[in-house]
């Protein structure tokens, strides 16, 4: 059971967000970026690698399934595949050249990759569409032999979609950080020259969790642009890559007092669900309210449920691999200064 923990917990916001959701496109776009977060995380909390690059992955995702679907007509499960294939190679290349340079240099590096991109995207309007896009992307119904088996027409059945691939990869996910790979990207994280010393080849281990975050990523890109009908410019700016970073740390954020605190009071796991959930509820609450006069109901919900679900995504993976807690950690410690956090 405690084993399966992480998973079951997954599987239980999936289910509820239905029962407290209106829209079903808006839960649908929850699990999508909630996807992206994963992929990021695999970068920035178990590798230590501060990538501006996400977006580019994204972008890809989306390009890619809507000119599948569009202009070289696929079925829908190998035009999925193209478009996690493609985010891999993105990553690959990317990753690549950034992981030859450390620190501000690597941070650097992806941001402009990012804006290269970014301009490819836009000067070439005949395969992306240019500032307007690519539009009228179908969303087909799983079929086979011309028997449907899966519809995708209304919002809740994408939804359905959506969640059996976001639990999927999580599974995965999961798997991978709790392999020797994942171990092992730990020690790169926490020592890199101590990894290096003991013969672990950094590169290659940076590269491979370069082309999963990739993968992932570009997965969630193809599943946004299939629940919108668009794939849109703003999907490879590094507005979106900052957007996903936000994601991926802000439930970190909370979770170092909350670690620290809980670790020294030898608190349970319920302790550690409860806590998290009430934290991320009354800061999220608190924004809002600051920012709003008035929030419409499934946006409110929405925005809870992202945080909390990346509060506990953060408190409970078996090894933190959050990169606010390494920091913290090495702050608390003394073994950097501010200016080596990102080395």
């Amino acid at each position: 059971m405690r084993k399966n923990f992480h998973l079951l917990l997954a599987l239980a916001v999936v289910l509820v967000m239905p029962l407290m959701m209106q829209s079903g496109s808006l839960a649908s776009e929850v699990l999508i970026f909630g996807l992206a977060a994963m992929g990021c995380n695999l970068l920035l909390g178990y590798t230590g690698l501060l990538s501006f690059g996400q977006g580019i992955f994204f972008g890809l995702g989306s390009y890619t399934i809507a000119l599948t679907l569009t202009r070289w007509p696929l079925p829908m499960p190998l035009a999925l595949a193209a478009a996690v294939a493609m985010g891999a190679l993105g990553a690959a290349l990317v990753g690549w050249v950034a992981i030859r340079q450390r620190g501000t240099y690597f941070v650097m590096l992806t941001l402009a990759f990012a804006q290269m991109f970014y301009f490819l995207a836009y000067s070439f309007p005949g395969l992306t569409g240019g500032d307007n896009g690519l539009m009228d992307i179908p969303r087909p119904s799983i079929a086979m032999a011309g028997i449907t088996l899966w519809p995708l027409t209304s919002p809740w059945q994408y939804y359905g979609f959506v969640a059996a691939i976001f639990l999927m990869a999580f599974w995965l996910l999961q798997k991978a950080s709790n392999s020797i790979f994942g171990r092992t990207l730990l020690a790169v994280r926490d020592n890199e020259e101590r990894a290096g010393a003991i013969g672990y080849n950094l590169r290659l281990l940076k590269l491979q969790a370069f082309v999963i975050s990739g993968a992932v990523t570009g997965l969630a890109g193809a599943l946004h642009a299939m629940m919108t009908g668009i794939a849109p410019l703003a999907n490879a700016e590094y507005h979106t890559s900052e957007m996903i970073l936000v994601m991926t740390v802000i439930g970190a954020l909370v979770a170092i007092p909350l670690v620290y605190f809980l670790l020294s009071m030898g608190a349970s796991a319920l302790q550690w669900v409860l806590s998290a959930m009430f934290i991320g509820l009354g800061v999220m609450l608190l924004i809002e309210a600051i920012r709003e006069a008035s929030v419409s109901r499934d946006k409110t919900i929405a925005m809870l449920i992202i945080f909390t679900f990346n509060v506990l995504f953060w408190c409970f993976f078996e090894q933190a691999g959050s990169s606010f807690n390494f920091l913290a950690e090495k702050i608390v410690n003394r073994d950097i200064g501010m200016q080596g956090m990102f080395q």
